[in-house]
């Protein structure tokens, strides 16, 4: 991976990384300062934990990807430290889809009229949930390289003592 890809993927993660930082620490500071409507309309406190939860699943992903990005840079990523990694971005992308489904849920009292909007959320949900089994393929494919990698390892030492 090139120094220029690296840097300008770090530079994307430091934005979306203080962004999130930012949009969470408001959503903090209005979930302190309990401004819920009294109109009868749909609570903010739990839309604003959600929101909450929901930021800290990409921020964990995004530092997962900051440390992957860093073994790319090293030529470790092809090890079995890398998994821990890949799977705590498996376990984020999950948390984030049933985030979304309780987002889904608290929505869909005020969508009887229009079900179809529940049932689009829904779909949103089951995609993310498919970028998580996404992830997992990579994984595979990334336990396969290290498997390679091992190999090929034991058939240069094994080269090396030969010669």
């Amino acid at each position: 991976m090139g120094k220029l890809a690296v840097r300008a993927l770090r530079a994307v993660l430091v934005v979306v990384l203080t962004g999130t930082v930012f949009v969470q620490a408001l959503m903090v500071w209005a979930l302190v300062s309990g401004s819920d409507p009294e109109d009868g309309s749909l609570p903010l406190t739990p839309l604003r934990v959600i929101t909450i939860l929901g930021i800290g699943t990409a921020q964990v992903a995004l530092v997962c990807v900051w440390r992957l990005v860093t073994m790319v840079r090293r030529g470790t990523v092809f090890s079995h430290a890398a998994f821990r990694y890949v799977d705590v971005i498996i376990g984020a992308i999950v948390a984030a889809a049933l985030v979304w489904f309780a987002v889904t849920v608290l929505n869909a009292p005020g969508q009887r009229d229009d079900p179809g909007v529940t049932l689009i959320m829904g779909g949103i949900g089951v995609a993310i949930l498919g970028v998580a089994l996404i992830v997992l393929v990579l994984r595979m494919l990334l336990a396969q390289a290290v498997a390679r990698d091992v190999e090929a390892a034991q058939m240069q030492a094994e080269l090396d003592e030969v010669i």
